[in-house]
């Protein structure tokens, strides 16, 4: 589907799945990077988007929380009806799974790699995955250098929690992206994630690979750090433990063979309402890690 026909789409739940899911006093979400859609350094590049949605729907069901929203990065649009229907059969609940598709200069959507037989995988996305409850989805495009890709963030209002959940992959600090000293891109990305996950009358549950370093850590520049201060100043991060900081959850590879490992990857939800965190300790088929929060409602 893409991201033009995304601008707002309300999916319905039964009756049953609406009242199971009204009863529950939190709500829990996992954000991950898939890295499946273009970058020949990763696993899932090229692989049959069965394979991918197999290892999401892993991801969800073994680990300490069990995700009701998932938002994914590097998705690849062809997979999104697969992920839904695995999610269904390895949780045993209904979910409804809504792609966004990223668009190149020119304003052409920006294509996969195809699998390794030559067949099509659709798009580079933002996804978000929603169990149980009615959503209507909302895409918001955000404000990107224009020699690159058109950056989105993937919202799901959810009416029966007062939830509204966004997901989002930030540009990159790299020469063929948001490559200007000072981050001017990510900075006003960010201003736009924030006016995006607001919604009067919801909690606020968002984030993804903001592609930006925490406040606290000695990762990237003075004044890049600073772009997430804000956010840190509203809101909560599942992981940073009382100061403005976190677990790693990418690690890279330099040209010389050094590794680092970096925070790119956020969940925020109100202050105080963050009841647990985690992030998967083994070895993902990505050069991300999975991030979880739980968040109370009461």
């Amino acid at each position: 589907m893409a991201a033009a026909a995304l601008a707002v789409v309300t999916v319905p739940a039964s009756a049953g799945q609406a009242q199971a899911r009204t009863s529950s006093s939190a709500i829990s979400v996992m954000s991950w990077n898939v890295c499946a859609g273009t970058n020949p350094g990763c696993f899932f590049y090229g692989r049959d988007m069965r394979e991918v949605a197999v290892k999401v729907a892993w991801y969800a069901v073994t680990q300490p929380i069990r995700p009701d929203v998932i938002f994914l990065q590097e998705f690849c649009s062809g997979g999104t009806a697969t992920l839904e229907s695995l999610l269904e059969q390895k949780t045993g609940r209904a979910w409804t799974v809504r792609s966004s598709i990223l668009t190149v200069k020119g304003g052409s959507p920006k294509v996969c790699a195809p699998d390794r037989q030559g067949r099509p995988r659709g798009h580079t996305a933002v996804t978000v995955a929603v169990a149980g409850n009615a959503a209507t989805f909302q895409a918001h495009g955000l404000t990107s250098p224009p020699w690159y890709v058109k950056r989105m963030a993937l919202c799901a209002a959810i009416p029966a929690r007062r939830v509204n959940v966004c997901g989002t992959h930030l540009s990159a600090g790299l020469s063929y992206d948001d490559r200007e000293p000072g981050a001017p891109f990510r900075r006003k990305q960010v201003e736009e994630l924030l006016a995006a996950a607001a919604k009067p009358g919801y909690r606020a549950v968002f984030g993804g690979d903001l592609n930006l370093a925490p406040p606290d850590s000695r990762q990237s520049t003075a004044a890049k750090r600073r772009i997430l201060a804000p956010v840190y100043a509203a809101y909560a991060e599942c992981d940073q433990n009382g100061t403005r900081d976190g677990r790693w959850t990418e690690k890279h590879v330099r040209e010389d063979g050094s590794v680092s490992k970096r925070k790119l990857d956020y969940l925020f939800a109100p202050r105080g309402s963050v009841t647990r965190c985690h992030v998967a300790q083994d070895a993902a088929p990505s050069d991300h890690r999975p991030i979880y929060v739980k968040v109370g409602l009461g």
